[in-house]
């Protein structure tokens, strides 16, 4: 498999896809975010200062997904027609796990865009709530789903 980001002599390049037909393409990505106590027991009763830390993540990463092509060089320019962003609190390990869905119809996948929407929404919580835990940890963003595209539907079995 030949990497398509560079050209024949090396150079980074943006993938030309004027030629592709569009299709409908899809992905979903997951991550999650350890906490202390102190920082579970408020996020979930939506007691931080800042405000409603999943409220606001989730704005975050619609954000973030819809603006990848501008902080990843090589991303070209997607019509998102939907972005959704969600949690599930974990109480036994003190972790928030998050998801995000991306959906286009266009000549390139969202990979990268449900990626970023993940990892922003992630680090949003952090911000929020890093008066209270400066121990946090970010981790486990993967690539769960893709439909779409060349490669088709790629489903990702690793569990967070």
């Amino acid at each position: 498999m030949e990497l398509t980001h560079f050209d024949d002599k090396g150079n980074a390049r943006m993938v030309d896809v004027t030629e592709k037909e569009d299709t409908v393409r899809q992905a979903v990505a997951k991550g999650k975010i350890k906490v202390s106590q102190a920082v579970f027991e408020a996020v979930a009763d939506k007691r931080i200062a800042k405000g409603d830390v999943l409220t606001v993540a989730t704005t975050a990463g619609v954000m973030g997904a819809k603006n990848t092509f501008q902080i990843i060089p090589m991303c070209h320019i997607l019509q998102l027609t939907k972005c959704a962003v969600e949690w599930e609190l974990d109480g036994a390990n003190c972790e928030i796990h998050c998801t995000c869905t991306v959906r286009c119809s266009g000549k390139t996948g969202v990979e990268m865009e449900a990626l970023t929407g993940v990892s922003v929404a992630l680090l949003t919580v952090y911000d929020m709530c890093k008066a209270i835990d400066k121990d946090m940890e970010i981790g486990q963003i993967y690539l769960a789903e893709k439909k779409g595209g060349k490669s088709g539907h790629i489903v990702n079995t690793r569990d967070i």
